[in-house]
């Protein structure tokens, strides 16, 4: 299980996110949250700005879409290039459907879920998916406390993953931090979202190997 850094660009400067990308060159990933003040009461960005991203990050582009109607808008972030796309499975009509289509488009298939919803009745969907999120704040604001009692949720993942096989991600993304990234990779993330922790920091770079470092000693 190979960890990975995946900053979320929600905290970064809107105004020059060419720039803050750059400084994120170390991670693994870039976390772009689209909002569209309909599932989540906040509207961030959609697909033309992540669009212009991806032509210029110098890393892969995690696409979470906190948006309704993912069936149908989903797609075209896949079609784009985003490497990976999320959707929420509670606002998805068909999600496997959903998740073989964004395969099929070139991109990892990841399904979210809100810290509400129980994983147990999605967990035959693991064979056409390639990562699983676990919200550890409720999806719409950055900046959030990070709720530890969705630790049990990412076990319970892991070992659903664990007992289906495969090469199945495990994301939390919330309120992820050096001081609670470490229960995160005990519980059995591999896969870590974190915005404050890495863009609030004067050295973003160094922010993203402290958090790797963290998660790679005390992973699951």
């Amino acid at each position: 299980m190979r960890v990975q850094i995946s900053p979320s660009i929600l905290s970064a400067d809107f105004a020059n996110l060419e720039a803050e990308l750059g400084r994120i060159a170390n991670a693994d990933w870039a976390h772009v949250d689209v909002m569209d003040a309909h599932f989540v009461p906040n509207l961030t960005l959609g697909l033309p700005v992540v669009e212009a991203l991806l032509k210029v990050s110098p890393v892969p582009i995690d696409a979470h879409l906190m948006i309704e109607d993912p069936d149908r808008w989903a797609p075209g972030y896949a079609e784009a290039g985003c490497q990976s796309v999320t959707f929420h499975v509670e606002a998805a009509r068909d999600p496997r459907a959903l998740a073989r289509t964004l395969r099929a488009a070139g991109a990892r298939a990841s399904m979210a879920l809100k810290p509400a919803t129980d994983f147990a009745p999605y967990e035959e969907l693991l064979p056409d998916l390639d990562m699983v999120l676990v919200m550890t704040v409720e999806p719409g604001f950055g900046g959030q406390s990070f709720m530890a009692d969705q630790m049990p949720k990412v076990r319970q993942v892991r070992e659903a993953v664990r007992r289906h096989g495969g090469e199945i991600w495990v994301q939390v993304d919330g309120g992820v931090s050096a001081d609670t990234i470490e229960q995160c990779a005990e519980a059995g993330a591999d896969v870590f979202v974190a915005g404050s922790a890495v863009y609030g920091a004067e050295d973003a770079a160094a922010a993203v190997d402290e958090l790797r470092t963290l998660a790679q000693a005390h992973r699951h």
